[in-house]
């Protein structure tokens, strides 16, 4: 007789466990981290103050409502705090609204190209994951529309898409939106919105405003430099906060990162150093690793996706051991369907010339 045990639910096990990027290079004497989209500028030093201010009161709950913080978010972007949401990171948050809106079943889109977390959470839900192709590395409106049908629920949709760094202009996002049957969930993850300098780009607050099922998702992981802490927020409808709000963990955001997100988001001077920094530097990297005779796919976040031939001893993969022997960092991207090519996040200017070096020793040309 075979022994009877738990089993967990239809698709839970049909899951790819999320591998997040390397941070260690055996051998190495100095390594740089270039495969996570960690600013290179760290967390406001008002932050790092004010996260060591709670460390006098661990023996206190956080605030569950975490109050303060989503006050701060309305006041930078002009936002109704009773509809806003926070998390632990904004992937907290994707799975919360799995759970709330997905059922055995249902059936969730994302793109070829998009964010791990879409399948994993619409699997972990029971749902099916619909996959809609890109054009170009960029979602594609028409082929995210044709894959709608009577069992969708929720269309995940990164914008700016990790790890491609490609965007969808407004416009398109509201002909996307407008195709939509109104009972599915349009859900924006713009976790990268703070870096993106297009005058057709709107990270989703308009559309959220006016709409009752669009939802926004934001992260403070990135610009801000909280990775560390966990921490996000949504921007949603009166109805969707109230649902995510009762199947939410009462304590889901700690009381560090609240205090932590309240003091990074009041620093706009540290974010606008942050996003000069890459402004100067997104560009000079997709220049100088296109003259390598590498493909860069044009970028409007904070990393690059960078395309190796097939070429034996010119592979991605052969280029990722090669730069990990020199302490060089950067991303595997096979699993998001992306065999021949690697991410590389924008770090300092120190890691960013030596990456660019270091391709040219690889790929034979002169730096």
């Amino acid at each position: 007789m075979s022994a009877q045990r738990p089993k967990p639910r239809p698709g839970v096990l049909d899951i790819d466990p999320y591998v997040p990027g390397k941070s260690e290079a055996p051998g190495a004497a100095r390594v740089f981290k270039l495969s996570s989209n960690e600013t290179p500028l760290g967390a406001s030093p008002k932050a790092i103050a004010a996260y060591r201010a709670v460390s006098e009161h661990l023996q206190d709950y956080p605030d569950g409502a975490a109050t303060a913080l989503r006050a701060a978010i309305g006041r930078a972007f002009g936002l109704d705090p009773d509809r806003i949401v926070c998390g632990a990171g904004s992937d907290d948050l994707l799975n919360l609204l799995a759970d709330a809106y997905l059922a055995d079943g249902d059936e969730a889109i994302h793109t070829t190209h998009g964010f791990l977390v879409y399948p994993i959470a619409t699997l972990g839900s029971g749902a099916k994951p619909i996959v809609a192709p890109e054009k170009n590395y960029t979602a594609d409106v028409d082929a995210i529309l044709a894959k709608v049908s009577a069992r969708t629920r929720i269309v995940f949709l990164a914008n700016p898409n990790n790890p491609t760094g490609t965007y969808v202009p407004f416009d398109e996002i509201k002909r996307l939106h407008k195709g939509l049957p109104p009972q599915v969930l349009l859900v924006l993850d713009a976790a990268y919105a703070e870096y993106v300098r297009r005058n057709d780009y709107e990270a989703g607050i308009e559309l959220v405003a006016t709409s009752e099922n669009v939802v926004m998702c934001r992260t403070f992981s990135k610009i801000y430099g909280l990775a560390g802490l966990r921490l996000g927020w949504m921007y949603g409808p009166a109805h969707l906060i109230d649902a995510i709000n009762r199947i939410r963990g009462p304590f889901n955001v700690n009381a560090a990162a609240i205090a932590a997100g309240v003091a990074a988001i009041e620093d706009t001077a540290h974010v606008e150093r942050a996003r000069a920094h890459n402004d100067r530097w997104l560009p000079w990297l997709t220049a100088e690793i296109g003259k390598l005779g590498l493909t860069v796919t044009p970028s409007v976040a904070n990393f690059v996706l960078i395309h190796f031939p097939t070429t034996p001893g010119r592979t991605a993969e052969a280029a990722d051991a090669f730069l990990t022997k020199r302490g060089l960092i950067l991303r595997r991207v096979t699993a998001y369907h992306l065999p021949n090519a690697l991410r590389m996040t924008v770090g300092s200017e120190e890691a960013n010339r030596l990456v660019v070096a270091a391709l040219a020793e690889f790929m034979g040309k002169p730096s």
